[in-house]
C-alpha cells in the first residue's frame, strides 16, 4: 500500500516516513501543497495531511481527493486546534483528525484502522473469483497463474469497483514508479482479459480502466 505524507516540517515528516516504512507501507512525502497537489493522481490508497503548509493548504488538497477518490481514506494532522477547521475538514470528507502534538503511534494506529483493507474476495462472475488481499485468481477453485503486474493491476482496480483508473495511476501502481508506454499496459490488459470473464474489465477511451460495477466484493 502507498501512502501520500504532507507534512512542511521536515523532521516530523521524516519521522512520520520511517514509522510507516517499518510497518511495510510505501511513501512518498511532500513538503509542498501544490507539489503534493500534482501527484494526487499517482496511485496512492491513504493520504496523511497537514493543513497549514506552503503553497497549497491542506484543506484544499483535501476538497480535490474527495472530488474523484471518494473512499481513499484521508488522516489530517494539524496544530490548529480551531473547531470551525475540524468541523470543516469532516464536513468535507477527512476519516479522522490528529492534533499536534501527538504520538507516531498514535498516527500509525490510525492509519492501520483507516487504511488496511479487511480480507475481501472479488467475484468476477462465471465462477472466477479474485482474492486481492491473499493476491491469487480462482476459477472454480483451481488457481490461475498470474504474473506479478497482471496480480498488481487486479488488485488495483478491484480496490474500488466501478472507479476509472487513470493510466498514470495504472503506471505508478503496476510498474511500481517506472515509466512506462500506453502500449504496454493495452497488451498488459489484453492478457488479463483472456484470464478473466470477458467483460470483467472495462475501458474508458482516453482515460483508463475499471472494473465492471457488475463484479461484487465479498467479505469473508
Amino acid at each position: 500500500m502507498k501512502i501520500l505524507v504532507l507534512e512542511d516540517n521536515e523532521r516530523l515528516c521524516s519521522l512520520i516516513e520511517n514509522a510507516l516504512l517499518k510497518e511495510g507501507y510505501r511513501v512518498d512525502t511532500f513538503h509542498d501543497g501544490e507539489e503534493a497537489h500534482d501527484s494526487l493522481a499517482n496511485g496512492y490508497q491513504c493520504f496523511v495531511l497537514d493543513i497549514n503548509v506552503p503553497s497549497l493548504d491542506g484543506i484544499s488538497i483535501l476538497e480535490s481527493i474527495r472530488l474523484y477518490y471518494s473512499n481513499v481514506p484521508v488522516v489530517i494532522i494539524s496544530s490548529n486546534h480551531d473547531l470551525e477547521k475540524i468541523q470543516e475538514s469532516y464536513e468535507i470528507g477527512c476519516d479522522d483528525y490528529l492534533k499536534k502534538p501527538f504520538h507516531i503511534f498514535e498516527l500509525i494506529q490510525k492509519v492501520k484502522k483507516l487504511c488496511n483493507y479487511a480480507p475481501k474476495i472479488l467475484d468476477l462472475s462465471e465462477g472466477y473469483q479474485f482474492h486481492f488481499v491473499k493476491r491469487f485468481l480462482l476459477k472454480d477453485n483451481v488457481e490461475v497463474k498470474l504474473a506479478k503486474k497482471e496480480i498488481l493491476f487486479l488488485e488495483l482496480i478491484a480496490k474500488d469497483v466501478g472507479r476509472v483508473f487513470s493510466f498514470g495511476e495504472i503506471e505508478e501502481y503496476v510498474w511500481e514508479g517506472e515509466p512506462t508506454t500506453l502500449n504496454n499496459i493495452r497488451a498488459l490488459v489484453k492478457r488479463i482479459r483472456k484470464k478473466v470473464p470477458e467483460n470483467a474489465i472495462q475501458i474508458v477511451k482516453g482515460i483508463g480502466y475499471s472494473m465492471n460495477k457488475t463484479c461484487q466484493i465479498l467479505k469473508k
